[in-house]
């Protein structure tokens, strides 16, 4: 009789060890965090995610939304199998599946931003049996129009770039156009000294 229950303390000892060795199942959300679009445009909301477990027909995508001027969390979109669009509300005929599961990414596409969409959305992404994991979230700003980035300024230098190297151009052409009418000034002078 104890040497029943030794071996069965034993297994359950070795079983509760090989469990803490087997990884943990949980999903690894990604977005952008911050995120800044102009009023009236279309915006990408990218989610992409790993998972220990392949991607299968069990996966489950919810987006919601909250304002941040406070209020309830609204629902934005959700996919399983196929994506469902919200019926009514604020993103009705607004959202649109932009994801490829196998590639893991669960993005959507915002259609004609309002200042009202200004908050945080969240990702949420279950794909069994990896279950847990932390939400993914992009605090969404609208603007009136968009800040001066580092691709503004590289633009505005290539076009001056450009600009000035065609005021090198018609310079030297004038230059070149006044240069002959000179010669060709003298050359008639000379011309009409010897006649």
């Amino acid at each position: 009789m104890y040497g029943k229950s030794l071996t069965r303390a034993v297994l359950l000892l070795l079983g509760i060890q090989l469990t803490a060795l087997w990884p943990i199942a949980a999903v690894e959300i990604y977005t952008a965090r911050v995120l800044e679009a102009v009023n009236g445009t279309d915006v990408r909301l990218k989610c992409t995610f790993s998972s220990f477990a392949p991607v299968g027909g069990a996966l489950t995508v919810t987006w919601n939304f909250r304002p941040r001027d406070g209020g309830p969390e609204q629902f934005v979109f959700y996919y399983h199998v196929d994506p469902f669009k919200p019926m009514s509300g604020r993103f009705k005929d607004r959202v649109v599946w932009d994801g490829n599961p196998e590639r893991y990414d669960v993005s959507i596409i915002l259609w004609k931003l309002q200042f009202d969409d200004n908050g945080t959305y969240t990702c949420q992404v279950k794909n069994p049996p990896d279950v847990d994991g932390l939400i993914g979230e992009i605090r969404l700003s609208v603007v009136q129009t968009a800040r001066f980035s580092e691709i503004y300024i590289l633009a505005l230098a290539m076009g001056s770039a450009c600009a000035l190297m065609v005021i090198i151009v018609i310079a030297v052409v004038l230059f070149q156009h006044f240069r002959k009418k000179r010669w060709a000034e003298r050359a008639h002078k000379v011309v009409e000294i010897k006649s």
